[in-house]
C-alpha cells in the first residue's frame, strides 16, 4: 500500500478496527475511551504510513500504535485525576467527579455484570499498563512472545517476565475466588 492511498487505507481500518477496539477497551475498561483510542490509533497510522516498513506485519505495527495511544490516554487521565485532587477543594470535586456517570456500560450491561467480572476487572485495573498491555495481548489476543515484544518495545526476556508478573498479580487477586 502506497502512504496516502485513502480507500487502501480504508479496506485496512474495517480489517483492523474490531482488534485494535477490544485491544483499547481491555486497556481502558472504558467503552468510549475505546473508541477515541481507536479514532486516534488509526489517525495516527495514517499520518506514520511513511514510517512503516513493508516487510513487517502490519497488524503488529498497529497493535503498536494502539498501545502507545492507550498508554498515552491513561497517562493524561492519572494526570487530569491528580490536578483536580491538587487544587483546593479538590478532594470534593473528585469525590463528586467519581459520582457523575463517565459514559460507561448501559444499565442493560450492568445487569449481565456479574461479580466475577467485576473482580476480574479490578485485578486488571491494578496491573501496570505494561503488564495489562503485554497480558492482553498474550491471552485474549494469541499473539506470540515476539509480536508483544516488537509491539512494547522489549527484549523477549523482558516481554516474557512483564506476562508472568501479571499473571502472578491476577492469580493472587483472584485467589479468594476460587476458594470460595
Amino acid at each position: 500500500m502506497i502512504a496516502g492511498d485513502a480507500e487502501s487505507f480504508r479496506v485496512l481500518v474495517e480489517r483492523h478496527s474490531r482488534a485494535v477496539f477490544r485491544l483499547a477497551f481491555r486497556m481502558t475498561g472504558n467503552e468510549s475511551d475505546a473508541e477515541d483510542i481507536v479514532q486516534e490509533t488509526f489517525l495516527r497510522a495514517y499520518r506514520g504510513l511513511g514510517q512503516f516498513e513493508a516487510r513487517a506485519d502490519f497488524g503488529t505495527w498497529l497493535h503498536r500504535v494502539a498501545i502507545n495511544c492507550a498508554l498515552d490516554h491513561l497517562r493524561r487521565a492519572k494526570r487530569r485525576e491528580e490536578e483536580i485532587r491538587e487544587k483546593p477543594g479538590g478532594e470534593e470535586d473528585a469525590e463528586a467527579l467519581d459520582a457523575v456517570p463517565c459514559g460507561g456500560p448501559t444499565p442493560e450491561r450492568l445487569l449481565l455484570s456479574s461479580e466475577l467480572r467485576t473482580k476480574i476487572a479490578g485485578a486488571m485495573a491494578a496491573l501496570s499498563d505494561r503488564e495489562r498491555a503485554a497480558f492482553v495481548l498474550r491471552h485474549f489476543d494469541g499473539c506470540s512472545i515476539a509480536e508483544i515484544a516488537k509491539a512494547l518495545g522489549l527484549r523477549d526476556g523482558a516481554t516474557k517476565n512483564t506476562i508472568f508478573r501479571a499473571v502472578q498479580k491476577l492469580r493472587e487477586a483472584l485467589q479468594p475466588l476460587v476458594n470460595s
